[in-house]
């Protein structure tokens, strides 16, 4: 098919599908996101009988993709590390019940880290779970790893880990193009309900032939370490793997000021072959282990009496590897002593809502109708509402509703309980709200539910919802609208109203509040596409913004409304011409009635 740069998630799409893949399951997370995206896209091209989905959740794309493995057909389940924890029920389970067609879940892990809640490492939870996980140090080991991945599954009859991380995910690189292959093979699911519906009894027989399988496995090459750089009577043996072996082959190449060293490289992190890491350990004089982000290779020498790595500080044991970092490690394993070069403190422009955003004005407009209330939020670009003064908690998809539910507890008997807000985006409630909403009201929470509808799923690239429709490759049918979902729920009062109306926004937050009394939970939809929709921007009036001679720089528009094409000089704001939309927002935001917009831009 010829030659082509891909990033490391197309190259794991194309993996998916040149494996013979006849379903693909996937909630968006960055940065994992363009996997599915990838996916989709070329099934559409060329036709393929594969089906992709946008699943409402982690936890339902490997139900679904599961159950598709177990009639002995080919699936992949995708999301981001945090998103393991959400389908950590079934992919558990799994791993018991093993499989009969191959089975591939891509955990891309984001060590750092640069957009997620931990930097936890799916190394670790593959241990935890007894699943295989492979660590690709490239794009196109990613998609090779990918293909072979499918197989393996099915040599052993077990689901397949596959842990790309950020660099993996996010870099590009020139790769042979797969033929994509189309598997004729039907479903063919065999009713045995000991092993596919086990209940307690035939489970602990199936974890001692899971315990079994993984003693197989660890006899397989990809448990071995390779030698990669050097030679096996160096005096340090260096092991690591995944984007953390690339970058010590990056500098062991550009600096050739190391000695007496050499590098094994790691496929697959967990199970490894015991004796081999014993023999690497009984022939070097001092092994190192480089790894991102935890010690799953290091804790897994029987004899770490000369081992060193994250469990002793010889690598940082928190955050992410970068090449000046391996290169320190690698000098001060070495002995060697270098100047360490001083760090320039680098002032960097604080994320922010865009200049338009919707959310803003929802963000505005109920800390104005409650002013001493808790704000209560979550995952998803609107977490950004954290600079405007209209976010005080975010743990978890979906718990903006719990911990609603949870203050007002924490509050109902004292004197003066304040004003709740519970703030989430519309495809973070279709994700985990419906659950804690029901909760709840049946447990007689009182608090503003306010879902941030902007008809996407923004942060990770503007993929579909369930409102919008279009999360599969092959129906285009239904949806499911977020006043259904509320009703059904047993919500009685639902608002909608659009943020850009700000004023108009602070009267229904306090009415939906009041009504709270006798309510319990009260929702409001703060309706407004997305500015990254172009339709949308073509739709939405747009006005041309000024500051006139009433602004005294007093720095409220700032700090309180926080739109980035706002800035504040030392006698008056200025609008950023560059950054402004002309939505028109902030004029109902000045305090002096400075900022004008007049029609037409």
């Amino acid at each position: 098919m010829g030659k082509k740069i891909l990033l490391g998630n197309e190259a794991i799409a194309y993996g998916i599908l040149a494996a013979g893949a006849n379903l693909v399951a996937s909630y968006p997370g960055t940065p994992a996101s363009e996997v599915c995206e990838t996916a989709m896209g070329l099934v559409k091209r060329n036709g393929s009988p594969c089906h992709v989905e946008w699943s409402i959740n982690e936890k339902t794309a490997v139900e679904v993709a599961y159950a598709n493995a177990i009639a002995n057909r080919r699936s992949a389940a995708i999301m981001k590390q945090v998103g393991l924890n959400v389908a950590s029920d079934p992919v558990m389970s799994a791993a018991y019940m093993g499989t009969s067609g191959g089975f591939l879940i891509v955990v891309a892990d984001d060590p750092g880290p640069h957009s997620s809640q931990t930097e936890q490492d799916t190394r670790f939870f593959a241990m935890h779970a007894k699943i295989p996980v492979l660590d690709p140090a490239s794009p196109e080991e990613a998609m090779r790893m990918t293909i072979q991945a499918f197989a393996f599954s099915e040599e052993f009859k077990t689901p397949v880990i596959l842990r790309p991380t950020t660099r993996v995910c996010h870099a590009r690189q020139l790769v042979d193009l797969p033929e994509l292959t189309v598997l004729n093979r039907q479903p063919d699911f065999q009713k045995d309900p000991y092993r596919w519906a086990a209940t307690p009894g035939p489970r602990l027989k199936l974890h001692k032939e899971l315990n079994a399988k993984l003693q197989d496995i660890s006899r397989h090459e990809w448990a071995r370490p390779k030698l990669l750089y050097g030679t096996p009577d160096a005096r340090i043996a260096i092991v690591s793997s995944g984007v953390a072996c690339a970058y010590i082959m990056d500098v062991l190449k550009a600096f050739d000021r190391w000695d007496d060293i050499c590098v094994y490289k790691v496929d697959m992190p967990y199970p490894m072959d015991p004796s081999s890491l014993q023999a690497i350990a009984n022939t070097h004089e001092k092994v190192l282990v480089v790894e991102e982000t935890e010690p799953v290779i290091e804790m897994q020498f029987v004899n770490r009496e000369n081992v060193s790595g994250r469990l002793d500080s010889a690598v940082p044991n928190a955050g992410e590897l970068t090449p000046e970092i391996v290169m320190q490690v690698l000098d001060d394993v070495t002995g060697i002593h270098r100047e360490k070069e001083k760090e320039t403190a680098k002032k960097q422009r604080p994320p922010s809502l865009c200049a338009g955003c919707g959310h803003r004005g929802a963000f505005y407009a109920i800390k104005k109708a409650l002013p001493k209330g808790i704000y209560t939020s979550d995952i998803g670009c609107y977490t950004l509402g954290l600079n405007l003064g209209g976010v005080d908690t975010c743990l978890c998809m979906g718990a903006a509703v719990s911990q609603a539910a949870g203050f007002y507890h924490a509050y109902k008997d004292t004197p003066s309980p304040p004003p709740i807000a519970a703030i989430i985006g519309d495809s973070t409630y279709f994700h985990a709200g419906i659950p804690p909403t029901i909760n709840a009201l049946v447990t007689g929470a009182r608090f503003v539910l306010v879902i941030l509808d902007n008809a996407t799923t923004a942060m990770t690239g503007q993929q579909p919802t369930p409102a919008t429709g279009c999360v599969t490759n092959d129906y285009a049918g239904r949806t499911l609208q977020l006043e259904e979902i509320l009703t059904g729920c047993g919500i009685k009062t639902t608002f909608v109203h659009d943020p850009y109306d700000v004023k108009g926004f602070i009267e229904i937050t306090k009415e939906a509040y009041a009504k709270t009394q006798q309510e319990g939970v009260v929702a409001i939809i703060a309706r407004h596409p997305c500015i990254r929709d172009r339709q949308a921007m073509k739709d939405q009036a747009s006005y041309s913004m000024s500051i006139s001679e009433e602004c005294n720089a007093c720095g409220y528009c700032v700090t309180q409304f926080e739109c980035p094409a706002i800035e504040l000089g030392e006698d008056t704001a200025r609008i950023d011409r560059s950054l402004c939309i002309g939505c028109g927002v902030c004029v109902d935001i000045c305090p002096r009635n400075a900022i004008k917009a007049e029609a037409g831009k």
